[in-house]
């Protein structure tokens, strides 16, 4: 394998938690490694709610991370959400001056949306639905004019080099459907913001590329990880039949829109007081629900929102217009879909995670600010908090290099790729298993499923982490006998009443049980 060295912070990923990080460590050089052009394939720009933060007078740090706390049902850390939340306007006013058109009132205060779990408005938004792709390109511009970081785009990462204790290199191939020979990329310190684990699961709201990979490459090189069985499941993926599938904003339930069954009833009020603003994954298996029982559940804005859906939510009413769908006359149909991993890799105050040298922030990490279930529109803000965490944390660890040049790395025809059919039927087993309600036997299933599949065409390493990925989150949520936020276990279907813990868990740890249960079935 070749070998490349470089003294630039090597940063895998591309969305917001990797580009903040890469402009919080300017002057410093940084490489960052982005399979796509870079503004495009990240989970950041397909954001459509906003960032939470307390910029209303009568709002509070305090009380937003009490709604945190709350949301994610006795599992969140709450040093990491008085950590987060206290942070959070200054981030907001930082993106605000680095050009983010923030939707603003006429005397210049931010719009605020309430969204699910909030108890005031405090999402701060673009155009409704279009705060990921605002910020992103507010980022991506000035990102433009800081020379010290470098995009290698067309490049994924595929494996982490150790010396057992500490983090030395990473593996790359082409982001090509050929693939290419590996490249080994040696450097002073690697931070991994390369996205989640929903493209994991046949339902999904993510990109393509966001299948846990970045997960699953932390977890090979022993990494802790951490929370893995919390995936949080979007209650309004519009269910037209794209893949991934397009999503309908919670901001349109904010602004009244109702979730209705085949018949036109409106089914929250029966589930939860909060009705369509309850928790996520209230909500989301109040849909799974509807959809086993054939009812075809809707979100109709007709009503609430009206012809005014299209100056207010564009992405939305555009992915409804493609389908065949017109959402100021008809409802649109929805269902659950995988959206948010709370789990990832477990990291500190800090972003370190468990492995020397090696840091993570973004989707791919898990700080304990979820707890079993992500409160609406806490992504984006966690993604911006621990970015810069790391960033300073890496500029007073790793000595400054006075001289980096920029990577040239070239790439030689070969190597393996990740077969589609095989990728889609691991998706399948993580939607059928490992989805929105879950038991023993579901569970145990999809784990030895896994192992097949992997036995069977596990040569390529990018399947390799997306299998090491889906193994821990099967693991986890089966070691886990009781229901807790986004995780529902239909054979334990009630809450402990201890204090929520976290989980933990090593790959190592995830194979034994998985091997273990291939020896009973045999």
């Amino acid at each position: 394998m070749r070998t490349v060295t470089t003294d630039r912070v090597v940063i895998v990923g591309a969305g917001l938690a990797a580009v903040y990080a890469a402009l919080k460590l300017a002057p410093r050089p940084v490489v960052l490694i982005s399979p796509d052009p870079l503004g495009t394939g990240a989970s950041s720009a397909w954001a459509q709610g906003g960032v939470a933060a307390a910029m209303n007078p009568a709002d509070s740090p305090e009380a937003h991370a009490e709604d945190t706390e709350r949301a994610g049902a006795g599992a969140v850390l709450r040093e990491v959400a008085d950590y987060v939340t206290r942070a959070a306007r200054d981030h907001i006013l930082d993106l605000t001056d680095l050009g983010t058109g923030f939707d603003r009132t006429a005397s210049g205060d931010y719009v605020l949306s309430r969204e699910a779990a909030h108890s005031i408005a405090r999402v701060v938004r673009v155009k409704g639905d279009q705060a990921g792709a605002e910020i992103m390109r507010a980022l991506i511009a000035e990102l433009r004019k800081t020379p010290s970081v470098q995009v290698l785009e067309g490049a994924q990462a595929v494996r982490l080099e150790t010396d057992g204790t500490r983090v030395t290199g990473v593996v790359l191939t082409s982001s090509s459907p050929e693939g290419s020979q590996p490249v080994l990329l040696r450097g002073p310190a690697f931070l991994l913001a390369g996205g989640g684990s929903g493209g994991l699961y046949a339902l999904t709201t993510n990109p393509p590329r966001i299948r846990g990979q970045v997960i699953g490459m932390a977890a090979r090189a022993g990494a802790e990880i951490a929370d893995a069985e919390f995936v949080q499941f979007h209650p309004t993926a519009i269910d037209a039949g794209e893949d991934p599938a397009p999503l309908a904003t919670e901001a349109l339930r904010g602004e009244g829109a109702v979730l209705i069954d085949r018949n036109g009833h409106r089914f929250m009020p029966d589930v939860h007081p909060d009705a369509e603003l309850a928790p996520r994954d209230v909500v989301a298996r109040a849909i799974y629900a509807q959809t086993q029982a054939g009812n075809r559940p809707a979100l109709d804005t007709r009503r609430a929102i009206g012809d005014r859906i299209t100056d207010l939510f564009p992405s939305v009413a555009q992915a409804c217009i493609r389908n065949g769908i017109d959402p100021i006359t008809d409802p649109i149909p929805v269902a659950a879909a995988a959206h948010y991993h709370m789990g990832g890799i477990a990291t500190d105050l800090k972003g370190r995670a468990s492995l020397g040298n090696l840091w993570a922030c973004g989707e791919a990490a898990s700080t304990g600010l979820h707890g079993a279930n992500r409160l609406a529109s806490n992504g984006l803000l966690e993604a911006l908090v621990f970015a810069r965490a790391c960033a300073l944390d890496i500029a007073d660890t790793v000595a400054a290099a006075d001289d980096a040049p920029e990577v040239e790395v070239s790439f030689e025809p070969g190597g393996t790729t990740p077969d589609p059919q095989t990728v889609a039927a691991l998706r399948q087993t993580m939607t059928d298993k490992v989805g929105v309600v879950r038991d023993a036997a579901g569970l145990q299933a999809a784990l030895t499923g896994i192992a097949r599949l992997e036995a069977a065409h596990g040569t390529d390493d990018s399947f390799r982490n997306m299998t090491a990925t889906a193994t821990l989150i099967a693991a986890a949520a089966l070691l886990r006998e009781e229901s807790r936020g986004a995780h529902y276990r239909s054979d334990f279907p009630e809450t402990l009443q201890a204090p929520g813990r976290r989980s933990r868990m090593t790959l190592r740890e995830a194979m034994a049980l998985r091997d273990e249960l291939a020896k009973d079935i045999a």
